[in-house]
């Protein structure tokens, strides 16, 4: 039984020593992402600034349970730690001319986040409405969740059996499987930001 439980000990320790792939670049630069210095990051995880110094430095290799210690600093768990992206390859930020036009313009325009939403998991739009703009007597419906706020002008939202005229600083959030449809009955355009997951378009 004793034997059995140094075995056990032992595989542990070993699988604590495996040698993990570029901790220190990714510890350096996941530190310098949230602007912590290498002695606020020690503070945070309860080490020595010296122990955060070698691993960036890559003097040291860190055993799995020293790594996990030193990342309670950050609002990441180990895992993500070991497979997040740290350079992103899409961009992160878009201007106006960016954003890709997706119904037309006119009198209704649909501006998209990015203009490839196939590995996304939510779709950003900025949406504009003429007046007497509407999405059509046949109602939509698709696979999803989606939500907006209007930022300016009114909107006339069916969604299953309801219908309510919002204006700027309302909202609305509801699952897109049930019929739905948009329309703009005012007198000025509306403009609308929203988000749907999964992407539909």
């Amino acid at each position: 039984m004793k034997k059995d439980h140094r075995i056990a000990h032992g595989a542990q320790q070993a699988r604590e020593e495996v040698s993990l792939p570029e901790v220190g670049p990714r510890l350096r630069a996941l530190r310098k992402m949230y602007g912590f210095s290498q002695r606020e990051l020690a503070k945070r995880a309860g080490v020595t600034n010296g122990t955060i110094s070698l691993i960036e430095q890559e003097r040291i290799s860190p055993s799995i349970g020293s790594l996990k210690r030193v990342l309670d600093g950050f609002p990441i768990s180990f895992t993500d730690f070991l497979t997040v992206d740290l350079q992103p390859k899409r961009p992160v930020f878009y201007e106006r001319k960016d954003l890709k036009e997706i119904a037309g313009g006119a009198p209704i325009s649909f501006k998209l986040v990015g203009k490839d939403t196939s590995d996304r998991s939510i779709q950003m739009m900025h949406e504009r409405y003429e007046p007497g703009a509407d999405t059509g007597e046949e109602m939509l419906s698709h696979m999803g969740e989606e939500t907006g706020i209007v930022v300016s002008g009114e909107i006339v939202l069916t969604v299953g059996g309801e219908t309510r005229v919002l204006g700027p600083g309302e909202a609305y959030y509801f699952d897109s499987r049930l019929p739905h449809r948009f329309r703009n009955l005012g007198q000025a355009e509306c403009v609308i930001i929203s988000a749907c997951t999964p992407p539909s378009f």
